[in-house]
């Protein structure tokens, strides 16, 4: 695709290339549009020594200069939004409103971090005469930073304004099927000014590079969004040297649906998001549990909705979703589908690829799904939602429980005691009622069970890329 970046690992300040390449595809077309080095030991190697020099210039940085650097960066992306969005859409496939949006969004978690990194206050504890007992925030080292392919921009965004707001060193490991949001984030700082070995960023075979890195004694810290089953493998990589973990991981988001509710708007706004970024979001709802009074009107309104999306290339005016980001995402949605339908599911609507070229799926609707169902038990990650009737709230809380994760939630009621009733049982890091925005730069973002440990964004976003140092002082007293 024209237009679309010459990609390079970026080391110590210099871009390079690698011994071996890989192709990048388009997945509405399956074409070929960028050749993607993969990094070496040796070039990991390179990677380390630059990052521990860096973090010794980059630690002794103010923070204010800190944050500069970083709103320049953010600024210089805004300017570049289109071309960086049209990179996106031919590599991941999504409407290019939304990695429009999407590249505002990467922006916006630097311009909060960057704020936050003035404001990594200690404090001075009460003490007896004589004596002084103060507590410093200091960044916590080199992160070894492994991020997804679903957002190419803003989960990149998420791990480096951290790091860098914190003082830190990074090395980004991002996803090979959908490189250039990472690699335009780090021109955008190499182009800002910012330290040599402070940000490097590297790609290739992910098991070689996280089992390279973590293992070494530079690396401090290891920051990983993606599935449970990969964050499991990387945090006991880590626990084998006792590197902290900040874990983003999987979701199956519960959606509870009371019989106070607007059914006509809850029913609209959650088949439109449903199917935002074709369902490939660790947030996005799935699990629909709807009061059994207004299931049918509920159920009929999300199916029409969903059915009435626009699929199609990226690219194209009006299309509202897009491929799915890889050849894998048809085949497992399809077996889970089939699965379900064998076990006793309806299929509203949708339920098969679409198309001989692309890899394009149809929104697909589910209804009445047992729960042995597999499409219950594990997260679809793509357009398929579930939409099972309950008879109260607290059977919609129960199985909203009932899996092992615990990333986001959501629930539609007008009624002040169900929402108190919802806060108090449900098990997630991320609540939304009567909205089904989960994340926002100036609130925590993470999970709990299985879904993670730590938190991104908000206050608390620089907690995991720091230390706490205690500092007792005796002064003497004559």
């Amino acid at each position: 695709m024209s237009g679309y970046p010459d990609l390079h690992l970026y080391i110590n300040g210099d871009w390079r290339k690698a011994a071996g390449d890989l192709p990048v595809l388009n997945p509405a077309t399956e074409e070929e549009i960028g050749r993607l080095p993969h990094a070496g030991k040796g070039d990991l190697d390179d990677a380390l020594a630059a990052a521990e020099q860096g973090f010794r210039v980059w630690r002794r940085t103010a923070p204010v200069e800190r944050a500069n650097v970083m709103i320049k960066a953010a600024a210089l992306m805004r300017e570049r939004r289109e071309e960086i969005a049209a990179a996106i859409t031919a590599e991941h496939g999504k409407p290019l409103a939304q990695a429009r949006l999407e590249v505002i969004r990467g922006c916006e978690f630097f311009e909060w971090d960057a704020g936050e990194a003035t404001r990594t206050y200690g404090r001075v504890i009460p003490s007896a005469q004589g004596i002084r007992y103060i507590v410093h925030h200091q960044p916590i080292g080199t992160v070894a930073a492994f991020s997804p392919w679903n957002f190419p921009m803003s989960q990149p965004s998420r791990k480096v304004a951290g790091a860098i707001a914190s003082g830190c060193s990074i090395i980004l490991k991002a996803a090979e099927e959908t490189p250039a949001g990472a690699l335009h984030i780090a021109r955008a700082f190499h182009d800002a000014g910012l330290p040599p070995g402070v940000l490097n960023l590297v790609f290739g075979t992910p098991s070689e590079i996280s089992e390279h890195l973590i293992r070494q004694d530079q690396v401090r810290l290891v920051a990983f969004t993606g599935s449970t089953a990969v964050g499991r493998h990387l945090t006991t990589l880590a626990a084998r040297h006792m590197t902290p973990v900040l874990m983003e991981l999987g979701g199956h988001a519960p959606v509870i649906v009371c019989e106070d509710t607007d059914v006509q708007a809850a029913a609209v706004s959650g088949a439109v998001r449903k199917m935002r970024n074709a369902g490939q979001v660790c947030t996005s709802p799935t699990r629909f549990f709807v009061h059994e009074r207004i299931f049918d009107e509920y159920t009929a309104t999300f199916v029409q909705r969903a059915a009435a999306t626009v699929v199609g290339n990226g690219v194209d005016p009006g299309v509202e979703m897009g491929p799915l980001a890889n050849e894998r995402r048809p085949e497992a949605l399809t077996a889970l589908v089939e699965d379900a339908r064998d076990k006793g599911a309806e299929i509203r609507t949708g339920g098969g690829r679409l198309g001989d070229k692309g890899y394009f799926f149809e929104p697909t609707v589910l209804a009445n799904v047992p729960d042995h169902a597999r499409v219950m038990q594990e997260e679809p990650f793509g357009p398929l939602a579930i939409v099972n009737p309950v008879a109260s709230l607290d059977e919609g809380i129960a199985r909203a429980n009932s899996v092992p994760y615990g990333l986001a939630a959501y629930g539609f009621t007008n009624r002040a005691d169900y929402v108190d009733r919802m806060v108090e049982g449900i098990e997630a890091g991320n609540l939304s009622i009567n909205t089904l925005e989960a994340s926002l730069p100036e609130t925590p973002f993470g999970g709990v069970k299985h879904s993670g440990h730590g938190r991104e964004g908000g206050a608390e976003g620089l907690h995991n890329y720091m230390i706490v140092k205690n500092v007792s002082h005796s002064i003497g007293i004559d």
